[in-house]
């Protein structure tokens, strides 16, 4: 999952986009003759159902489930002929299994292991797994392709610095207290420090809170309602050698500037923030050293041969980790859950309408992959393609099953369109028909969605929490540690193996998969668009056909 681009929600732009359902189509789903689904992310709402889970004790990290194949062995997910393996007239909630994704997962895990360390974007631990992502798939009958673009990649050459250099001499801590924003611009500079319009969650936004703002001072500003490439090109236009943005809650954020930026950019932990605010006289030193470079990379897409070309439902999640590690929750689950859907449907009758399965890229380095995709379509093509599913972190260790707010009912959700609801309620479905909650999580374009949903395509998805931090009440609800992330190894070296969470695994993929297969049939609740009716007539004209 991308770091932090706070501001206002993704915008419906595209006019060209079929007039979309009322959310009173949604009872439509009981009409269908299929039923149920759902999971969504970090700040959760209040649960979309009452009533504890029936596993509400579970611990929050269960054991894997047995397995045959033997460790450090490359295994063989998805083959029929292992024992077990669930039949033809299985749902495909129930074939898509949490064996065959845990053994994705040690394939995708070994070919980090050998290939630095990582599946960052433009490294050999990346084109790895997509050989890897396009073998399966080609195994399973797809003809997998490439979309390649070029984009900018920004990397720190050394640690960031913030020292307090006057009134007194404090050398703050690099990922406790602060944190450089991705594309920050470089400089060492010592400084005034001043702060700007902090009372306000405004702060920054406007040229106007920088009037009279001295040449060459380092500004601090607080998060709130605008993206934090808006206060940093404010601070820089007012002459600012550097720019902090203080993070409204206690500890430090991943943000991101998007572009480069003019000046350093740092984040800064609002304990940190509320030192440095409260320190009269203070002069800083921020020092960033950072280096972007032009380069290439893809994304890996594949196709269902049948189903309507003219409203597609497009299965998607990041193939790509941070540098710091395996990233084996993120997004190693979401790769391995789509691979797996991909290969199981591939083995039921052809959809309603055609599925598209997307493995995208440079996801960490700000969406960019999948942006880079709906860029390119035609008006034609995004008029095609019927709604969109993003699955990013499917495993966390201290989980919750979050199903993308596609309603906005929560304060940080915002610029789904229409549609969406009718998807989150899909997935809510399939979790109370299994007795389990769910809640609804943050929309807020912190994944591979956000394209789509500016492009004006219904959007939905499932999520297992990330830099959130569970309540007491969710305890109730799905186990785990009250007062923890939760996944307590995002973004480290130690999103591994052995911290996924296996029984959000279970739970998540078969939501994910009822969605995908309940959608791959029908899209009335989303788009309004009937199923196709096949009608066998005895004549065509006047020549008999039977």
């Amino acid at each position: 999952m991308h770091p932090t681009h706070e501001g206002p929600s993704p915008r419906r732009t595209a006019s060209f986009r079929r007039s979309a359902v009322t959310a009173g189509a949604a009872a439509v789903l009981m009409a269908l003759g299929t039923l149920a689904a759902s999971p969504a992310h970090a700040e959760p709402g209040p649960p979309g159902h009452a009533g504890p889970p029936e596993h509400a004790g579970a611990p929050d990290h269960a054991g894997p489930p047995q397995h045959a194949g033997k460790p450090g062995k490359p295994v063989r997910p998805g083959k029929p002929e292992r024992p077990g393996r669930p039949g033809d007239d299985l749902p495909l909630s129930e074939r898509v299994t949490t064996e065959a994704i845990r053994a994705h997962l040690e394939n995708l895990d070994i070919i980090a292991e050998y290939n630095g360390g990582n599946r960052a974007t433009s490294t050999p631990g990346y084109d790895v797994a997509a050989l890897y992502v396009e073998d399966q798939l080609e195994r399973a009958g797809y003809e997998p392709y490439r979309h390649e673009y070029e984009y900018e990649l920004w990397r720190e050459q050394s640690t960031a610095v913030l020292t307090q250099t006057a009134p007194g001499d404090v050398a703050y801590e690099h990922g406790t207290d602060y944190v450089t924003m991705s594309y920050s611009g470089s400089g060492d500079v010592t400084a005034p420090a001043v702060a700007v319009n902090t009372g306000s969650a405004e702060s920054g936004c406007s040229a106007d809170d920088f009037a009279d703002f001295p040449e060459g001072a380092v500004a601090i500003t607080m998060r709130g309602t605008c993206p934090f490439s808006e206060k940093v090109q404010n601070a820089a236009d007012a002459g600012a050698s550097a720019a902090l943005v203080v993070n409204n809650q206690d500890e430090v954020f991943l943000g991101t500037v998007s572009e480069l930026s003019d000046i350093p950019a740092l984040g800064v932990s609002g304990t940190a923030g509320a030192d440095l605010l409260a320190t009269e006289g203070l002069e800083l030193r921020v020092g960033v050293d950072a280096q972007v470079t032009t380069e290439s990379s893809y994304s890996v897409l594949a196709e269902t041969p049948g189903g309507r070309d003219d409203n597609v439902v497009v299965v998607g999640g990041h193939l790509d980790s941070v540098e710091e590690g395996h990233g084996i929750n993120d997004n190693g689950s979401g790769t391995a859950f789509v691979l797996e859907t991909a290969i199981q449907l591939a083995k039921q009758d052809a959809p309603k309408n055609k599925v598209r399965f997307a493995f995208w890229g440079t996801e960490e380095e700000g969406l960019i992959g999948s942006d880079r995709y709906v860029a390119d379509l035609t008006p034609e093509e995004i008029d095609d393609i019927a709604l969109y599913l993003n699955f990013d972190m499917i495993g966390s260790h201290n989980y919750g099953r979050f199903v993308l707010d596609g309603r906005m009912e929560l304060p940080g959700s915002g610029g789904a369109p229409s549609g969406s609801g009718a998807i989150a309620k899909v997935f809510e479905d399939y979790f109370e028909s299994q007795g389990q909650v769910s809640e609804p999580g943050v929309l807020s374009g912190r994944s591979d969605y956000q394209a789509f949903m500016v492009a004006g395509i219904p959007s939905g998805g499932l999520f297992s929490g990330a830099d959130g931090v569970k309540t007491e009440e969710q305890v109730e609800w799905y186990g785990g540690t009250a007062g923890e992330q939760f996944d307590p190894y995002y973004h480290t070296p130690d999103d591994t193996m052995e911290n996924v969470n296996w029984d959000s695994v279970a739970e998540l993929s078969a939501a994910g998969a009822h969605g995908v297969e309940f959608l791959s049939n029908s899209t009335l609740p989303v788009n309004g668009v009937l199923r196709a009716v096949e009608s066998e007539f005895p004549q065509v004209g006047d020549a008999w056909r039977m």
